[in-house]
C-alpha cells in the first residue's frame, strides 16, 4: 500500500470513527441531573439546576431574610416588598409582580384545566396544583403545629394557622374597620365594598367578588351534596353549611335577642325576627 492510499484509507477510517460517535444535534438535551434525571442543553444551565438540590441559597432578601439560590432570583422577590406590579389582567385587573404569575392567572378565567386527579377527578390549572392536591388522597401530612398538634400537607397551610393561633391581625379595611390575619384576605374582603364582581354564573346570571364563591355557587345548580349530616342523613352541598345545620342538633343557639332574649342558632333567623330592634 502506498503512502497516498495509507492517508487515504486513515481519512476513511477517522471518518467512520466519527460516524460511530453520538452527533449533538440542535436542541438536543445532554446534560441530566443525576438527582432528579432532569435534562439541559448547556453543561452551565445543569450547574444553576444543582444548586436546588444543594439547597446552598448563598442570595438573602434584606427585607424579610428569605433566601435564594441565583441572585436573579432575589431581584424578583424583592419587587414583591416594592410593591411594583406591572402585570395586570385584562379581565378582572388584578396585577402581579412578574409575568409568569400573570400567565399562571389567566388560566382561571380560561377555564381551561388540563390537569385533573385520578382519584377523584378534580382538575387543575397547573401541574403543581394537582402535585399538592394529591398529598390530600396520600394522607401525609409531615407540618404539624407545636401549639395544637395538629397536621397539615402543605407548609402554608400550617403557617396559616400559627397566625391564626397567635390572633395577629395587622391588617385593617378602612371602610369598616374590620381586622385580618393575612394582606391577601382583606384585599379579597376589600372588593366587598368596591362593588366589583367579576364572576358571574352562566346559568342565573349571580354574580360574585372571588372566583371560589363561584365555584361554591355552580354546586347548587350541578345538584351534588357530598355532606350529609349524619344524625338526620340531610345533604349538604358544602361543608360549611353542613357544620351550621350540626348546630340545631347540639342544640347551640349562639345568637340571642336583646329585645326578648330568645336565642337562634343562626344569624341569619334572628335577623327575620320581627321582634328584633331593626324591625320594630
Amino acid at each position: 500500500m502506498t503512502s497516498t492510499q495509507k492517508d487515504q484509507h486513515g481519512v476513511r477510517s477517522q471518518r467512520s470513527q466519527e460516524a460511530d460517535k453520538p452527533h449533538r444535534r440542535k436542541g438536543e438535551k445532554t446534560y441530566s441531573c443525576d438527582e432528579c434525571g432532569k435534562d439541559f442543553t448547556r453543561g452551565g444551565d445543569l450547574k444553576k439546576h444543582q444548586l436546588i438540590h444543594s439547597r446552598f441559597k448563598p442570595y438573602s432578601c434584606d427585607e424579610c431574610g428569605k433566601s435564594f439560590t441565583r441572585a436573579g432570583h432575589l431581584k424578583k422577590h424583592q419587587l414583591i416588598h416594592r410593591g411594583v406590579k406591572p402585570y395586570s389582567c385584562d379581565e378582572c385587573g388584578k396585577s402581579f409582580t412578574r409575568a409568569g404569575d400573570l400567565k399562571r392567572h389567566q388560566l382561571i378565567h380560561s377555564g381551561v384545566r388540563p390537569y385533573s386527579c385520578e382519584l377523584c377527578g378534580k382538575s387543575f390549572t397547573q401541574a403543581g396544583s394537582l402535585k399538592t392536591h394529591q398529598l390530600i388522597h396520600s394522607g401525609v401530612k409531615p407540618y404539624s403545629c407545636d401549639e395544637c398538634g395538629k397536621s397539615f400537607t402543605r407548609g402554608g397551610d400550617l403557617k396559616r394557622h400559627q397566625l391564626i393561633r397567635s390572633g395577629v391581625k395587622p391588617y385593617s379595611c378602612d371602610e369598616c374597620g374590620k381586622y385580618f390575619t393575612r394582606g391577601g384576605d382583606l384585599k379579597r374582603h376589600q372588593l366587598i365594598h368596591s362593588g366589583f364582581k367579576p364572576y358571574s354564573c352562566e346559568l342565573c346570571g349571580k354574580s360574585f367578588t372571588q372566583a371560589e364563591s363561584l365555584k361554591s355557587h355552580q354546586l347548587i345548580h350541578s345538584g351534588f351534596k357530598p355532606y350529609g349530616c349524619e344524625l338526620c342523613g340531610k345533604p349538604f352541598t358544602r361543608a360549611g353549611d353542613l357544620k351550621k345545620h350540626q348546630l340545631i342538633h347540639r342544640g347551640v343557639k349562639p345568637y340571642s335577642c336583646d329585645l326578648g332574649g330568645k336565642s337562634f342558632t343562626r344569624a341569619g333567623d334572628l335577623k327575620k325576627t320581627p321582634t328584633h330592634p331593626q324591625w320594630s
